[in-house]
C-alpha cells in the first residue's frame, strides 16, 4: 500500500470568497491528517480567480497552525519567482515552528501567464533557465552556516528542508535525477509525458546526502462519492473550471452540471480526455479500481491527491471514500 498524500488548490468556489476558500483548507487539512495521509501540499498560483493559495508559505502558515502531524509543504513554489534566499527563510520559518513537518516542492513555471509573470519579478532578467543554478543555492541555504558565509538564511541555515522538484515534462526529471532529490509529476493535468519523465529520472539516478533510492509521487485526480453517477456529476466542475482556464476565461470553481459529456464538442472534449486522462472518478469501487490499475501501471512510490470540488463537506467525503478503498484508514489503527 502506498502513500496517499493531499495537493490542495484552495479552491475558490462560485459565490464565495479567498478567505472561505483557505478557511476550508484548513479544515480539510484536518481532516485528512485523521485519515491517515502523509502530506499536505498546496501550490503558487497568480492572477488566477479560482485559487486562493497564491501566497503559499502564508497559507501553509494557517495549515499548519491547525494540524500537528501531517507534513505540510509547496507543491510546488514557482522558484523563477522567487529570489531563493527568500524562499529559504519562508521555509526556514515554517520548519522553525513545525519542525520535522515541511517540505519544499520546487517547480520552473510562472504559476501564471507572462504578463503576471513579469509583474511579479519587476525585471526581463530573470529566466527559468537559471532553474537548476537557483535549486543548488536555495538547497545551500538549508545547510549548517559555515563561519565566514556572508549570507545565512535566518531561519533556515542547518534545518535541512527536504527538497523535491516538480516537473511536467523530462526537464524536472533529468534534475532530479542529478541532484538526487524526489520528483513529483504533474500527471493530475499534463499526463502526457508521464511514463518517459519517469523512466528518464529512475535510469539517470545518482544518489545524495537527502536521498539513496529515486523516489516519484504522481499528481492525480481522485473524484469519489456514493455512485458512480453521483462522481461524474461532482467532477464537471473541474471539468468546467479546465476548460474555462485553458479558453482564456479563469473563473472561480463553477458547479456542478448535470450531463456534461452533452455539453462538449469535439475539440473540448479530445482537450479534456488529454489532460484528465488519468483522473478517477466514481463511487468506492471504480475508484478502488482506478487507483489500483494506476499504481500497477505506473510504479509510483506516492500519490499526491487533488480533488476540485464544489461543495466542500463532498470534497472531504471523498478523500474518506478513498482512504477507505485504500486501506489507509485501517493501516492507522
Amino acid at each position: 500500500m502506498i502513500p496517499l498524500s493531499v495537493l490542495d488548490l484552495a479552491p475558490i468556489a462560485e459565490g464565495s470568497d479567498a478567505g472561505q476558500a483557505l478557511r476550508n483548507s484548513a479544515d480539510l487539512a484536518r481532516h485528512v491528517e485523521a485519515l491517515g495521509y502523509r502530506r499536505f501540499w498546496m501550490a503558487e498560483h497568480h492572477n488566477l480567480p479560482g485559487i486562493a493559495s497564491a501566497a503559499t508559505a502564508v497559507a501553509l502558515a494557517h495549515v499548519a497552525a491547525g494540524t500537528s502531524r501531517i507534513r505540510i509543504g509547496a507543491g510546488g513554489i514557482m522558484l523563477p519567482n522567487h529570489a531563493p534566499l527568500l524562499i529559504a527563510e519562508q521555509f526556514g520559518t515554517l520548519a522553525a515552528l513545525h519542525p520535522g513537518r515541511v517540505d519544499l516542492g520546487l517547480g520552473r513555471a510562472p504559476g501564471s501567464d507572462q504578463v503576471t509573470a513579469r509583474a511579479m519579478r519587476r525585471t526581463l532578467h530573470a529566466s527559468s533557465d537559471e532553474f537548476p543554478r537557483d535549486v543548488v543555492e536555495l538547497m545551500s541555504y538549508f545547510q549548517p552556516a559555515a563561519l565566514d558565509q556572508a549570507v545565512q538564511a535566518v531561519p533556515g541555515a542547518g534545518l535541512e528542508v527536504p527538497i523535491w522538484i516538480l516537473g511536467s515534462s523530462t526537464y524536472g526529471a533529468q534534475l532530479a535525477a542529478i541532484l538526487g532529490l524526489p520528483f513529483a509529476f504533474a500527471s493530475h493535468f499534463a499526463p502526457a509525458m508521464m511514463m518517459e519523465a519517469m523512466a528518464i529520472y529512475r535510469q539517470r539516478w545518482r544518489p545524495s546526502a537527502q536521498l539513496s533510492a529515486p523516489y516519484v509521487m504522481l499528481g492525480v485526480n481522485v473524484i469519489a462519492a456514493e455512485n458512480d453517477d453521483e462522481a461524474r456529476f461532482l467532477f464537471s466542475s473541474l471539468q468546467q473550471s479546465f476548460l474555462n482556464s485553458r479558453s482564456g476565461r479563469p473563473g472561480k470553481l463553477p458547479p456542478p452540471v448535470a450531463d456534461m459529456d452533452s455539453r462538449l464538442d469535439r475539440y473540448a472534449r479530445a482537450m479534456l480526455d488529454d489532460a484528465l486522462s488519468c483522473a478517477i472518478v466514481g463511487g468506492p469501487q471504480t475508484v478502488k479500481r482506478g487507483l489500483d490499475d494506476f499504481v500497477a501501471r505506473t510504479g509510483a512510490d506516492e500519490l499526491m491527491v487533488t480533488a476540485n470540488i464544489f461543495d466542500h463537506e463532498k470534497r472531504k467525503r471523498s478523500f474518506q471514500i478513498l482512504a477507505e478503498v485504500h486501506g489507509q484508514m485501517r493501516a492507522m489503527a
